[in-house]
């Protein structure tokens, strides 16, 4: 082969390669496409189906009208015979004979019908079939497909994202670290203010149950369990004081 025909069998693979990529990368529309195409075809392939029932149940009914023609004719062709009237009896004869010619050319066909109906009928059901099959096995390749991209955005951002998870758990960590220093801060500020103001010693003495002012709950006790004090007696009055009073009282109230 020469070299021209080489590049020519080289440009050709890699059209198909591209053609077959650009086929990959939209599989999932193309099988969508075509499953509404085999729908569409199905539609049609139905309404085709229903047009052959009804031309085969016309049949039917003019093949039981004929039947129906040649019993009213077998009698009245009976009539005429018995009336001795021959001539109308052989029309009668040939009327019968007309309609059962068309009833033996007519019947053929209406079990053609019947027969090409039942055929259609099992194709039509088994494409629903494949139809519906493939509908679901597209349905899980779109899961599938949606899962996979997923799983390789979170592949390809892996490394950076172990960078910036590191970095962000540096950054908690210095923020705790700051957050505890000012709580130090914070605390050390407040004892030194207390040691300034004297709070701390107060605070010292008044656990301790000896500030001034203070009752500990140890004298509230001691008080508690000392026995009561008795109660004094009042000093008897000195004799003529009653009277003196009820004469006060007496010339007040006058």
């Amino acid at each position: 082969m020469s070299i021209w025909g080489k590049l020519f069998t080289l440009g050709r693979a890699g059209g198909h390669e591209a053609a077959t990529a650009v086929v990959d990368r939209n599989a999932i529309r193309i099988l969508d496409q075509e499953i509404r195409d085999a729908d569409a075809a199905q539609g049609k392939a139905r309404d085709n189906l229903a047009g052959l029932v009804a031309r085969r149940r016309v049949l039917e009914n003019e093949v039981a009208s004929f039947r129906a023609q040649i019993e009213k004719y077998m009698a009245s062709g009976r009539a005429a015979y018995a009336k001795g009237d021959e001539a109308l009896a052989r029309q009668v004869a040939q009327r019968i004979a007309d309609l059962d010619a068309d009833i033996n050319l007519k019947e053929p066909q209406i079990a053609d019908m019947r027969a090409a109906e039942e055929k259609i009928h099992q194709a039509v059901a088994a494409t629903d079939r494949r139809i519906e099959t493939l509908r679901r096995e597209v349905e899980v390749v779109k899961v599938n497909e949606s899962v996979q991209r997923a799983q390789a955005a979170v592949a390809a951002t892996g490394a950076g994202a172990g960078n910036k998870l590191g970095s962000a758990a540096d950054s908690l960590q210095r923020i705790k670290e700051r957050q505890a220093v000012r709580g130090e801060q914070i605390r050390a500020a407040g004892e030194l203010e207390d040691r300034r103001t004297g709070a701390d010693l107060d605070e010292k003495l008044r656990l301790a149950g000896i500030l001034p002012g203070q009752t500990s709950a140890d004298d509230v006790f001691a008080r508690l369990a000392a026995p009561a004090a008795p109660q004094q007696a009042l000093p008897a009055p000195a004799p003529g004081q009653l009277e003196h009073q009820a004469e006060t009282s007496k010339t007040q109230g006058g």
